[in-house]
């Protein structure tokens, strides 16, 4: 007679769920310190492979060399842009005496306000700021040295992710095979697939990125410099560049906009540079974001942010640019294995509804 099969439990199969992926989260937070700079190593090899190829077959130089000087042209394409900020900040130096002079009538009319309100005469305003002064002071060389401690650390971290990029790069046919090797032959067509689609989407998602970015940056030069603010150029790539962090960047490009030009300018041009950001925000998170970014890793709202949150936690700030794509890679899985399409669907929600009504409509 033939056997049944027997299914665990539901409460069985999820209790073991649950521990897999407490285990994993444990994983991913201990190994933070090396799997942080490989997986932006891995996004940077993804970006640059087309590079690499490139050099490989027209130039026919070795592999090495193809993947040493992809990331030499990365490295100039990130200190060009640094340098363009740079020199925008440099001009700031000229001005910085009348940015004191600005900086000096605001405290002082802060100082009026909070006498009239709070009745708190200047007396006592200038002895609790001297005093918060002078702690500050005293526990400056432990600040000076947590600073370039902090500052070490971020360089190291960058050359970490540069070494991973170019390891990648340089054994990515060994990666593959080994990838390919691990699964049976059965499975050897949805492992490639998904490997490709891997390959497309994070691409696609890296330069819709920078696309989104150029065009922010564009829009909000021009309305800058339609309101006459005097940085117009440093505070429009400020936008874009900021931009790029999900939903926490519009708060930090909202605040250094509106600082430097109450600096420099007058209480109505803050304004209307709080506005003008405000309004650029909703006009990308409802227009371009869909159409440059969403459209290419197919999440819905929900499961970004979310997994935002979630990449915050367990990574801090590198977590948060890393939560789309990782959340993309698995999205592409779950939708190769029959057994996790509905989670796949999840991830994808409102796309794969609009996706599925179009393929109807074109079939009537």
């Amino acid at each position: 007679m033939p056997t049944k099969k027997l299914i665990a439990p539901f409460y069985e199969r999820l209790a073991f769920v649950l521990i897999g992926v407490c285990i994993l989260g444990y994983i991913v937070v201990a190994g933070k310190e090396i799997l942080d700079p490989m997986m932006f190593g891995f996004l940077f090899a993804v970006l640059l492979l087309p590079v690499s190829n490139l050099l490989e077959k027209k130039l026919r130089l070795p592999r090495s060399a193809s993947s040493f000087i992809s990331i030499l042209l990365l490295i100039t394409f990130v200190g060009s842009i640094l340098y363009l900020i740079g020199s925008q900040i440099s001009n700031i130096a000229n001005d910085w005496p009348m940015l004191q002079t600005q900086v000096k009538e605001s405290i002082a009319n802060l100082q009026v306000w909070v006498q009239d309100t709070f009745h708190i005469n200047a007396h006592k305003q200038i002895t609790y700021v001297n005093s918060t002064a002078d702690k500050i002071m005293a526990s400056g060389t432990a600040v000076l040295g947590t600073t370039f401690g902090a500052v070490s650390s971020l360089l190291l971290f960058y050359v970490f992710i540069l070494i991973f990029t170019f390891f990648i790069l340089f054994y990515r046919r060994l990666l593959f095979r080994f990838i390919t090797w691990v699964f049976s032959d059965d499975h050897k067509e949805v492992v490639v697939d998904i490997v490709e689609n891997v390959q497309k989407i994070l691409r696609q998602y890296i330069f819709g990125l920078l696309i989104e970015m150029v065009i922010v940056s564009g829009m909000a030069i021009t309305v800058f410099y339609i309101l006459g603010i005097k940085y117009a150029a440093l505070l429009g790539i400020i936008v874009g560049v900021f931009n790029i962090i999900p939903y926490i960047g519009i708060f930090s490009a909202l605040l250094l906009s509106t600082i430097v030009t109450f600096a420099t300018g007058t209480i109505s041009q803050t304004l209307f540079v709080a506005g003008s950001v405000v309004g650029i925000h909703l006009v990308d998170a409802n227009f371009l974001l869909p159409a440059v970014v969403g459209s290419k890793v197919r999440l819905n709202a929900l499961i970004s942010f979310v997994g935002i949150i979630i990449g915050e936690m367990m990574w801090g700030l590198s977590g948060m640019f890393l939560s789309i794509p990782v959340i993309a890679i698995f999205k592409i899985v779950f939708d190769r294995v029959a057994s996790l399409k509905p989670w796949g669907y999840l991830l994808g929600g409102n796309y794969e509804y609009k996706e599925s009504a179009e393929k109807e409509m074109k079939t009537e």
